[in-house]
C-alpha cells in the first residue's frame, strides 16, 4: 500500500514546466544573447575591463619572447646590459599584468552581480503581473527555486565567465600570434590536435547538456515538494503521514541525486579531455624540436619559448571548455527563468485601456459565461446590481460563488459576455485603477511578517495611526491587539502563524476597510469569529457597508439576512434572488430550504 502510494505521489510530482527537448538546442544561442542584455546598461565598465584585460594578456605573454631573446641573444653573447633590460621589461610586465588582473576580478564581479540584481528584480515583478491561473497550476515550490536558486547559480557565469571568454580569446589570438612568429611550421602540427579536441567536446556537449536538463527537472521536483510538505505539515501531522512523506522524499532526492551524480560525471570529462589533447600536443613539439635544433631557424630559445606560448594557447581552450560546462549547466536554468519572464499574464491590460473613473457602484453582469480549464462553472449568469447594495452570495460548494467575486475584480478573463461597473466595460479598464478601488478580503486571509500595524496599513501605505486604530476598532480587532506584548507594534510570524484564525481576519477586515474601497468583497469575512465577536461585528459591518457596493459570502446565513439582497446561484445560473424575508416566503424556494436545514441541524 505504501509502496502504490509513493508512486503515484511521484507521478504527481513531476515537472510541469518542462520544455520540449527539440526546442532547446535553438533556444540556447538566444538565451546567451538575452544574457547579454542584461549586461548592456553597463557597456563603457566592460569596455574599460576589455582594454585591461587586453593590456593584461600582452604584459603575461611577453615573457616567453623575453626568454627566448635572453637564452639565444643576451646569454650565449654575454651582454650583461641587455640581459638586464630584458630582465626589467619582465618585472614591469609582471607588475601591469598583476594590478590589470586585480582590476578585472573586482569590477567584472561587481557588472556581473549588477546584471543578476536586474534580472532577479525584472523576474520577480513580472511575476507580481501575472494572473491567478498561472500560480494555480504550478507548484509555488518550482516558481520559488526560480527566482532564487537558479539566478544564484547564474552568479559565477555573469560575474567572471562571459568577461574571462573574452579574456581568453585575447589570450589565444595573442598566443598563436606569437607562435606565428616563432617557428610556422611547428604551430601547423599543433593544430592539427584541434579538429580531435572539438569532436572531443562536441560528444561530450550532448550527454552534457541532457544531463544537465534532467537534474534542473530534478531540483525542482524536489524543492517543490520540500515546499508543499512545509506548507502543509499540519495536515501531515494531522493525518500521521510523517512516513509515508518521509519515503516519497526519499524517492524524490534519490532521483535528484542519481541525475546530479550523471550531470557532474559528464561535466568532468571537458577538462581531462583538454589536457589530455594538450599533452600529446607538447609532447609532439618536444619530438620535432629535439631532432631540428641545430638547425638555423631552430634553437633552444626558439623551443623553450614556444613550449611556453603552447601552454598559453592550450590554456585558454581549457578555460572556454570549462567556460562551457558553466554555460550548459547555466542555460538549463536560463531556459526556466526566461520561460517565466515570457509568460505572458492572462488577465492585462488591452492596449487602448483607460482608467477607470471614480466607482459608484453600479454592476452589471450579461450573459456571463466562465469556466476553469474543461469545467465550465458560469453558464450564462445575469444579475444587476444598484450602487449601495449588499448583495450576499449563497448557494451549494462549487456552484461559483467565489467565482463571481473574482470575476468582478477581474483576477481571470470571461469567456463570454460582459461584466461592467457604472456603464464600464470592465476588460477596458485597467487593472490597478479597478483594483484600486475595490476591498477584497478572501477566504484564505494572508497575513504577512512583519508588526500588526504594517499589515493593517498593507492597502493604504500613508494611513495615519489614528486611522489604522479606527479601522481596528471598527472591526473589534482593538481590544485583542491591545492586550498583546506590544500592541499595534507587534512582530507578526510568517501568515500570522501566532494569530488565531478569527484573529487573523479580523486583522484582514481591518486592512480591507481601511483602504476605503468603493465596492467591497468579503468571502467568508466571519468564519473563524466566535459568536460573541461575530455579533459585535456585526453590528459594525452593517454601518461600515452603508454607501458602499458589497458582495458577501458567508455560510452561516444568520450574518447575511440584513443584505439588500440573496443571490442563491445554483449550476452556474441564478436561480433565485431577494431579499432574505422575500426569499422565504417562496415554499419550495432553494434559499428557504438551504436556511430551514442549517437551523434545523443547529
Amino acid at each position: 500500500m505504501a509502496s502504490n502510494v509513493k508512486n503515484s505521489n511521484t507521478k504527481i510530482k513531476r515537472n510541469t514546466f518542462d520544455v520540449d527537448e527539440a526546442l532547446e538546442e535553438q533556444l540556447s544561442i538566444k538565451d546567451l544573447k538575452r544574457v547579454l542584455d542584461y549586461i548592456k546598461p553597463y557597456k563603457s565598465q566592460v569596455f574599460i575591463a576589455l582594454i585591461i584585460i587586453l593590456i593584461a594578456n600582452f604584459a603575461t605573454l611577453i615573457g616567453p619572447f623575453l626568454v627566448m631573446q635572453a637564452i639565444d641573444n643576451a646569454i650565449p653573447n654575454g651582454d650583461i646590459p641587455q640581459l638586464m633590460t630584458l630582465a626589467i621589461i619582465f618585472l614591469i610586465s609582471v607588475i601591469i599584468s598583476g594590478l590589470c588582473v586585480s582590476y578585472r576580478i573586482k569590477n567584472i564581479a561587481k557588472i556581473g552581480q549588477n546584471a543578476l540584481r536586474d534580472m532577479r528584480l525584472e523576474l520577480f515583478t513580472h511575476l507580481q503581473q501575472l494572473s491567478f491561473d498561472f500560480f494555480d497550476s504550478r507548484p509555488h515550490g518550482k516558481i520559488l527555486i526560480r527566482v532564487v536558486n537558479y539566478i544564484n547559480t547564474l552568479s559565477d557565469l555573469l560575474s567572471n565567465g562571459l568577461i574571462n571568454l573574452i579574456s581568453d580569446l585575447f589570450s589565444l589570438v595573442i598566443a598563436f600570434g606569437f607562435m606565428l612568429h616563432i617557428n610556422v611550421r611547428f604551430t601547423l602540427f599543433s593544430l592539427m590536435f584541434v579538429p580531435i579536441l572539438f569532436a572531443l567536446a562536441f560528444f561530450i556537449k550532448t550527454m552534457q547538456r541532457k544531463n544537465f536538463q534532467t537534474l534542473s527537472n530534478k531540483q525542482s521536483n524536489m524543492n517543490a515538494y520540500i515546499h508543499e510538505s512545509i506548507a502543509g505539515i499540519k495536515t501531515s501531522q494531522s493525518f500521521v503521514r510523517e512516513k509515508e512523506n518521509t519515503d516519497i522524499f526519499d524517492n524524490v532526492q534519490t532521483d535528484y541525486r542519481s541525475a546530479w551524480l550523471r550531470a557532474i560525471g559528464t561535466m568532468f570529462l571537458m577538462q581531462p579531455a583538454v589536457h589530455n589533447v594538450q599533452v600529446l600536443a607538447t609532447a609532439l613539439i618536444y619530438f620535432l624540436g629535439a631532432h631540428a635544433i641545430g638547425d638555423q631557424t631552430v634553437t633552444i630559445g626558439v623551443v623553450i619559448a614556444f613550449i611556453g606560448y603552447l601552454g598559453n594557447f592550450w590554456n585558454p581552450i581549457v578555460n572556454i571548455g570549462n567556460f562551457y560546462n558553466a554555460l550548459v549547466t547555466g542555460s538549463a536554468y536560463l531556459e526556466r527563468i526566461f520561460e517565466t519572464i515570457d509568460e505572458t499574464p492572462a488577465v492585462m491590460d488591452v492596449p487602448d485601456a483607460f482608467d477607470m473613473p471614480s466607482i459608484v457602484g453600479d454592476i452589471v453582469f450579461d450573459n456571463v459565461r466562465f469556466g476553469y480549464e474543461d469545467i465550465e462553472i458560469l453558464k450564462g449568469l445575469s444579475f444587476n446590481v444598484k450602487a449601495g447594495e449588499s448583495i450576499a452570495l449563497v448557494g451549494p460548494t462549487g456552484a461559483g460563488k467565489s467565482t463571481i467575486i473574482n470575476l468582478v475584480s477581474r483576477f481571470y478573463n470571461i469567456d463570454a459576455g460582459t461584466i461592467s461597473i457604472d456603464g464600464q466595460n470592465i476588460s477596458q479598464v485597467k487593472l490597478h485603477s479597478l483594483r484600486s478601488q475595490m476591498g477584497v478580503m478572501l477566504q484564505d486571509t494572508f497575513i504577512f511578517s512583519g508588526t500588526i500595524m504594517d499589515n493593517i496599513r498593507y492597502g493604504k501605505l500613508d494611513a495615519t495611526e489614528a486611522e489604522i486604530i479606527a479601522a481596528a476598532k471598527a472591526v473589534q480587532a482593538h481590544d485583542f491587539i491591545m492586550n498583546m506584548k506590544d500592541g499595534y507594534e507587534t512582530e507578526i510570524n510568517e501568515r500570522g502563524s501566532n494569530l488565531s484564525a478569527g484573529q487573523r481576519q479580523l486583522l484582514s477586515f481591518a486592512r480591507t476597510l481601511l483602504a476605503d474601497p468603493k465596492i467591497l468583497i468579503l468571502d467568508e469575512a466571519t468564519a473563524s469569529i466566535d459568536t460573541k465577536t461575530e455579533a459585535l461585528l456585526q453590528t459594525a459591518l452593517d454601518r461600515l457597508l452603508e454607501g458602499r457596493t458589497s458582495f458577501i459570502i458567508a455560510h452561516r446565513l444568520s450574518t447575511i439576512k440584513n443584505a439588500s439582497r440573496i443571490f442563491y446561484i445554483s449550476n452556474g445560473i441564478l436561480q433565485e434572488a431577494g431579499s432574505h424575508h422575500k426569499l422565504m416566503e417562496i415554499p419550495d424556494g432553494h434559499y428557504r430550504k438551504l436556511y430551514e436545514s442549517q437551523f434545523a441541524r443547529a
